[in-house]
């Protein structure tokens, strides 16, 4: 039973130095129920019910405390306390006493009886000092006409301001709810005027004298009650420790506050000088030290582990590394660490992860680290993770064999029309090898078929991106774009086209798209689609409102170069080297200007 009792104790000294005073009286009451007739765990359990204000309660637990062991002062100082923040300050002076003649030079007792023996003094000089502490409430609360006052804030207030300042009592005379409650506290009658309240004043000023007389009649003067305790000649011998020194039982939460406070301020030393080695990256020491410290922590502090971590990361061993990251966010967890510290070591996991290549996980690490906290490091490398990740699985699925098969059968089911199949064997082919730029040239004749616009010209784009000398992707785009009459545009990449073809080898196929476009434009209708059978001295003559063509015609330059090739057919071959004069003489062929023989 002693070690369950020792159990309970633990963990209400935990909830007490944490300030979970209902879960500190819960746990000593589960140890005194294994162990009752421990004095010390209702000395306890009486402080975790002072911190509450539940005096009555606090008071039983100190007489129980003192009935089990009436040697140690400890427990006199609790009925102190006790008695005092009820308000029953002869009760509070008569504890102290008590626990002084067993210990005169004890410094918690002497501060208490000095304590009381102030409010005493105060209460002599002020008719409501002695009714101006914790206890009020209860017997406000007690009180049918007292009762609803506490509803109102600004009354609870001035209350609270009075007991840390009794002599702030006469000033707040002036609130109606407030000398109320003092005058009824004293056994008076309610004021309802000026010379009422001034009558039940003086009769209440009338009292500190009569209290002083009783006070005089049943104890020493309050100067001797002060220097009682501190009479002791200094010159005499140390007294020897009591008995109840060495008990196993007595370790007082003021005890284990200040070991805890050691233990924390060795552990911070040992985690610093664990910082320092990492900074210098002797590593072996660092790691010492963050043991050390962990040890010292009670294996609570997530931070340490965090900085184990960092150590592992550094030396490249990265499982060690997860693995202190994985155990620091269930310590944090478990302590409700800042969700800052859980968000780094989440992110420590998905660098680790990176530097294991396990891509994919190391992404799952960094989104729940942003789930804990949102940094613009985190997020920047879940973004480059995710890049990598698929550059990597784009590389694992590259195959320049399958992806000519998957283009040959995409050939084949165009030839079919079957657009729509073909459109998935082009994009199997540009997924095994997005270098080449014939399935791109390929896919965008099947979007072209299917009415897909927009997908084939980004098709077609991106062809040329890959090789800006692929000339059947520039008519293709012309094409396209001619069918959406965009003629400036379809001949601009006709152009292109023309420069990208330097063999020659796509010459006419060029030549036969731009003439398509010009007939477009100049056809029958001024602007409409023309006749595919129209007259080239037709469509001559709806070209010369072009303006371009009448500054090509205009042009004297152009003019000689004209007559020259029309007198000497062997020197448009020589002009045709020059790519403005080259690019002027087809725009004048494909608006019928200039036939070809």
């Amino acid at each position: 039973m002693a070690s369950t009792a020792d159990h309970h104790k633990a963990l209400g000294n935990k909830a007490f130095s944490a300030g979970q005073f209902d879960e500190a009286i819960e746990q000593f009451s589960l140890a005194i129920a294994a162990d009752p007739t421990n004095h010390v765990l209702f000395s306890n359990r009486s402080a975790a019910y002072a911190s509450l204000k539940r005096f009555d309660d606090a008071r039983a637990d100190a007489e129980q405390t003192v009935a089990l062991n009436p040697k140690w002062v400890k427990g006199y100082s609790r009925l102190g306390a006790a008695h005092h923040g009820a308000g029953n300050l002869d009760a509070a002076r008569e504890s102290y006493r008590r626990g002084l003649e067993l210990d005169p030079d004890n410094a918690l007792l002497r501060k208490g009886l000095e304590d009381v023996n102030n409010a005493l003094e105060a209460a002599t000089n002020d008719p409501f000092a002695e009714h101006l502490n914790e206890g009020i409430w209860a017997k406000i609360a007690a009180n049918p006409k007292l009762a609803p006052f506490l509803a109102d804030q600004a009354y609870v207030a001035k209350i609270r301001a009075m007991i840390a300042n009794p002599k702030s009592a006469m000033s707040n005379l002036q609130d109606q709810k407030v000398m109320t409650t003092l005058f009824t506290l004293l056994g008076l009658g309610v004021a309802h005027s000026e010379e009422e309240a001034a009558e039940l004043a003086a009769t209440a000023e009338a009292k500190p004298a009569a209290a002083d007389a009783r006070s005089r009649s049943r104890s020493p003067s309050p100067t001797r009650e002060r220097a009682a305790p501190c009479s002791a000649s200094p010159a005499r011998p140390a007294r020897p420790a009591s008995p109840m020194a060495v008990d196993p039982h007595e370790e007082e939460i003021d005890v284990e506050e200040q070991e805890r406070a050691k233990r924390r301020e060795a552990m911070l030393a040992a985690k610093e000088l664990g910082n320092a080695a990492y900074k210098k990256r002797d590593f072996a020491t660092a790691l010492a030290h963050y043991n050390e410290a962990w040890t010292l922590s009670d294996e609570t502090e997530a931070s340490i582990l965090t900085n184990m971590a960092a150590v592992y990361f550094e030396q490249a061993q990265y499982d060690e590394c997860i693995e202190q990251c994985e155990k620091a966010v269930e310590v944090g967890r478990s302590n409700r660490a800042d969700f800052k510290l859980i968000a780094r070591a989440l992110a420590r996991i998905g660098n680790a992860q990176v530097k294991k290549g396990d891509l994919e996980a190391a992404i799952k690490a960094y989104n729940k680290s942003l789930m804990e906290h949102r940094t613009a490091d985190t997020l920047t490398r879940l973004r480059d993770t995710e890049k990598a990740l698929e550059t990597q699985r784009k590389q694992a699925y590259h195959d320049p064999a399958l992806s000519d098969a998957a283009r040959d059968r995409g050939n084949d089911l165009f030839k079919q029309q079957l657009y729509a199949d073909a459109v998935k064997e082009y994009t199997e082919g540009i997924a095994r090898n997005e270098a080449d730029p014939r399935a791109y040239s390929n896919r965008a004749a099947c979007y072209h078929k299917l009415g897909a616009i927009p997908e084939a010209i980004k098709d077609c784009d991106a062809a040329i991106a890959r090789d800006d000398k692929f000339v059947k992707a520039y008519i293709r785009k012309a094409a396209i774009q001619h069918f959406t009459r965009e003629h400036s545009k379809a001949l601009e990449t006709c152009e292109l086209a023309s420069k990208a073809d330097v063999e020659g080898k796509h010459a006419g196929e060029i030549q036969a798209q731009m003439q398509k476009i010009y007939a477009s434009m100049y056809g029958a209708g001024n602007g409409g689609e023309g006749d595919a059978q129209q007259s080239r001295e037709e469509r001559a003559k709806a070209a010369m409102r072009d303006p371009e063509i009448q500054a090509i015609l205009s042009d004297p330059v152009m003019n000689q170069i004209l007559q020259q090739m029309q007198e000497d057919p062997g020197a448009a071959r020589e002009h045709m080297r020059n790519p403005a004069i080259a690019d002027k003489i087809r725009k004048l062929v494909a608006a019928g200007i200039l036939g070809t023989r």
